[in-house]
């Protein structure tokens, strides 16, 4: 064969491929991302002029809204339709972990042991309980799978039984917007009452008449929490007694009942301040007493024992707290008594009263003590705890007359254990331990530490790591870092089974704990909000530097994954330092900040200025449009991106993310993935299944899996 006639044949086939290939890509559909039409709406405050393209997104029923959510929920599905059998697996193996018929530790309250149970393929709960002893006949109290048919969301809340353990209330939410419809149910003969009050927040507190209820009600619209009423057994929701409104619409209220079963306890609160009520439950036709005048930066919580009342307060300066006490007969702050005084290293966070012993529980350095004292000094003690990365608080503990104190303990490492400690003898007993099933799990394959990131202004954050044991630590690795650092919240070092499905595929996991939460103390929240909020962005991003600088990973294979005001974190790391991370998921994102704080119609709004600051105040005003995500986006590369929210969210409303996800498309100069996935029937704790919500979490780790091209696809 002549070189020309080769060479005729191989053009020959190569025309022949380059037809087939130009066929095929004339009958292949261009997926193309969603374009959400742009109306720019002027904005200003302080003569300052934002403009908003995408401020007409906020009309939730507004089929072109509907319309635009949707075609975003088609795009992440047609693109991430190649690892749907992988999230399938995913999730498949997560469940696996878990035991399906799985049942709680019982606990005694007023002569009846309460237990919650699942059974085997269902997603929802059963309570019930026991009489005298466990084992007795069991009661079925509620089966909320049956509850639950016919509804895509379905939430039980706030059972509340009745002193003469006859009756019980309690909350059921079917569209996910906290918006609860207390009823009462005869324990007795089964009847539900027709009995049926509308938004509350599900809970309520029984006097002991066993016939009148106190719950709170929400605003219709903002859904702040603003009124307690009064309803009797058989009257409608209607004749309900008004018995306190707050008229601060910075502050919630709630009610409850004292663990000593004496008192009903009406409180109010805000970000900085702290106010209760009370009524001696015997008693529900009086009238509430003010247990202390409110005074605006004073905190305080309130434990009734024997004839006093202890208070966990900031009084006086003392910024990590302290303990006081009063006489129940006059409780006004001029009569408080210091009980445990104020150290300005140890955040003092909870009491928990017994008959003999008092158990605090503190904060040091981070980690959490529960020390054990008895009422007449003679013992005082620490339980011991040998880890870095562990969490350990109270369990359920409803008796004051009882020797042991129940505890529950996990690492990153070790699953929980709900064990019974008996403070006389020292001794203690684990009672329940979760199984981690599958047959795979073995914690000495897990390695976990606390190491410490220095912070540009010589802060140092502290980073709770846990990764397999086979895992390289030499810039490699794919490594997810978790960050919150608001309202004080403290991201504990626990254990998830579901986290294992990231640490078997090589991943390191990390909690960056940065300032905006108090996991070094109060003051290490108060450096993380208002003027300060920035320290928590930069807190976040100079661990990543840190974790990259010590080969925990490297800018290839970094995540970042944030929720709720961990979603602003995340919105503000990649307006910030895109070039940092390989992917970033933001779950329900509060990322408009300044149009959100300056809509007092919205939840959470007015009760939310001393958190981040009141934008009609101009300082303030400036300094959230500084890093607020949505208005800080800009022409650049963005990470690979994955949001999510849900369409009835009443605390993070679906339009934040839905128009930030519209204006980055816009802007970005790269071809990375960005998704915006609604979730059309739930709110902001999204699916409302045992499993179903593990669903959620598949979606979430295909996405980061698939980056590193390890879903076998």
């Amino acid at each position: 064969m002549t070189h020309f006639l080769k060479r005729r044949i191989v053009l020959f086939f190569a025309l022949i491929v380059a037809i087939a290939c130009q066929n095929q890509n004339q009958n292949m559909e261009v997926i193309e991302a969603p374009k959400a039409n742009s109306i720019p709406v002027k904005l200003e405050k302080h003569g300052d002029i934002r403009v908003d393209d995408y401020y007409w997104l906020n009309q939730r029923d507004n089929k072109e809204v509907i319309a635009y959510l949707e075609e975003e929920n088609k795009f992440y599905n047609a693109l991430t339709e190649h690892t749907k059998t992988f999230q399938e697996e995913l999730f498949e193996e997560m469940k696996g972990r878990i035991k399906e018929d799985d049942t709680s530790l019982p606990y005694k309250l007023n002569g009846y042991w309460y237990i919650t149970r699942y059974e085997k393929g269902k997603e929802y709960p059963v309570y019930s309980r026991k009489k005298d002893n466990l084992e007795a006949a069991e009661e079925i109290i509620f089966n909320c799978n049956e509850l639950a048919m016919g509804h895509e969301y379905f939430d039980l809340r706030g059972i509340t039984v009745s002193p003469d353990n006859k009756l019980a209330a309690f909350g059921t939410d079917t569209i996910s917007r906290r918006q609860y419809h207390i009823q009462i149910k005869n324990l007795v003969t089964g009847e539900i009452y027709p009995d049926k009050i509308d938004n509350t927040t599900g809970s309520a507190a029984w006097a002991n008449d066993n016939k009148t209820i106190f719950y709170t009600k929400k605003d219709p619209v903002t859904l702040r929490s603003d009124k307690i009423y009064k309803h009797v057994l058989g009257n409608s929701g209607v004749e309900d007694e008004l018995i306190f409104h707050e008229q601060d619409d910075t502050f919630n209220t709630f009610v409850y009942k004292s663990k000593s079963r004496k008192y009903i306890i009406i409180g109010s609160y805000s970000t900085l301040t702290s106010e209760f009520q009370i009524l001696n439950a015997d008693e529900p036709n009086g009238n509430f007493k003010l247990f202390s005048q409110r005074e605006k930066g004073l905190e305080y919580s309130i434990y009734h024992f024997e004839s006093n009342f202890y208070i966990l307060t900031n009084r006086d300066k003392a910024t990590n707290f302290k303990l006081m006490k009063v006489d129940e007969k006059n409780t006004s702050s001029e009569n408080w008594e210091e009980f445990i005084a104020h150290r300005p290293d140890i955040l003092l966070e909870d009491i928990e009263i017994f008959k003999d012993y008092y158990v605090l529980t503190e904060r040091d350095n981070g980690l959490n003590k529960l020390k054990i004292t008895k009422w007449d000094d003679t013992d005082s003690y620490y339980i011991p705890f040998n880890s870095e990365t562990y969490v350990a608080y109270p369990y359920a503990n409803p008796d004051f007359d009882t020797e042991s104190f129940r505890y529950v303990y996990n690492s990153m490492t070790s699953p929980y254990a709900i064990i019974d400690f008996n403070m006389n003898t020292k001794v203690e007993e684990i009672k329940k331990e979760q199984e981690v099933l599958g047959g795979k799990f073995n914690k000495e394959n897990y390695l976990s530490k606390r190491i410490w990131a220095e912070a540009r202004d010589g802060a140092k954050v502290p980073v709770s790591l846990i990764y397999h044991k086979d895992t390289k630590l030499d810039g490699t690795s794919p490594l997810l870092q978790y960050g919150y650092g608001s309202y004080g919240s403290t991201s504990d070092p626990y254990f998830s089974s579901a986290r294992l499905s990231l640490l078997d595929r090589g991943f390191v996991y990390a909690i960056a704990h940065v300032r905006g939460g108090e996991y070094l103390g109060r003051p290490w929240y108060e450096e993380g909000k208002l003027l300060n909020k920035k320290n928590t962005f930069t807190d976040f991003i100079d661990c990543s530097r840190f974790l990259i600088e010590k080969k925990y990973t490297s800018k290839e294979h970094l995540y970042a994954y944030g929720g709720s005001a961990g979603g602003l974190l995340m919105g503000a790391i990649v307006n910030m330092n895109p070039e940092l991370y390989n992917g970033v998921i933001a779950a329900v994102p509060f990322v408009d900040v300044i149009t959100t704080m300056l809509d007092d119609t919205i939840p959470l709004t007015t009760g939310e200025f001393d958190e981040w600051g009141d934008p009609n105040n101009k300082e303030h005003y400036d300094y959230m449009k500084s890093y607020s995500p949505y208005d800080n986006i800009v022409v650049q590369d963005y990470p690979n991106m994955l949001v999510t929210t849900g369409l009835h969210d009443s605390q993070v409303q679906y339009w934040e993310p839905a128009k930030w996800v519209a204006k980055i498309r816009v802007y970005k100069t790269d071809e990375n993935k960005l998704f915006l996935y609604t979730n059309m029937d739930a709110g902001h704790g999204g699916a409302s299944g045992r499993f179903e919500a593990l669903k959620e979490t598949a979606k979430e780790y295909s996405f980061l899996i698939d980056l590193e091209g390890k879903t076998g696809k």
